[in-house]
């Protein structure tokens, strides 16, 4: 299977080649977890999520992808933030694209479902807030999970 290698604020990192609209999902159980997949391409755990398609909105890719990735069925509720930083770079091993990161990061609700794994992720648990800190992760994951659990007043927008 094909890598992903994530590159922050990286002189090394190759320029970027895309710029694909994106979303990640922030899913809490009725006991405050959240919804993790431990990737299938870098083994990091993250928040479920993926690439907007063409004739799609970014809610409903964002519920797309949950039930793509984690088997569970989901409904948007709110937003996180919008993260389009541009000294962030995803270099996809298998075909050499590197993307400049655009994500969107939702909250939703889980309407249905079990968590399963797919081809895109290993394992797909509920975890507690207070034990994200100890999974292997990408700092832009911690980050949006942290920029979630501050839960300020506005979303997060940079």
């Amino acid at each position: 299977m094909a890598g992903r290698v994530d590159y922050f604020d990286d002189p090394a990192a190759p320029p970027a080649t895309s710029l694909v609209p994106s979303v990640n999902v922030v899913v809490i159980s009725a006991t405050g977890e959240i919804l993790l997949i431990r990737r299938a391409d870098n083994d990091n755990w993250a928040l479920p999520g993926g690439a907007m398609d063409l004739g799609e909105s970014l809610p409903a890719a964002a519920v797309r992808e949950t039930l793509e990735e984690t088997g569970v069925r989901v409904e948007v509720t709110g937003l996180v933030g919008i993260y389009t930083d541009p000294r962030h770079v995803i270099l996809y091993t298998g075909d050499g694209e590197v993307r400049q990161e655009f994500s969107v990061v939702f909250t939703a609700r889980p309407l249905g479902g079990e968590p399963t794994p797919s081809d895109e992720s290993r394992e797909v648990r509920w975890v507690a807030p207070d034990a994200v800190g100890d999974l292997q992760m990408d700092r832009s994951m911690r980050m949006r999970i942290g920029h979630y659990l501050a839960g300020g007043p506005k979303p997060h927008l940079g």
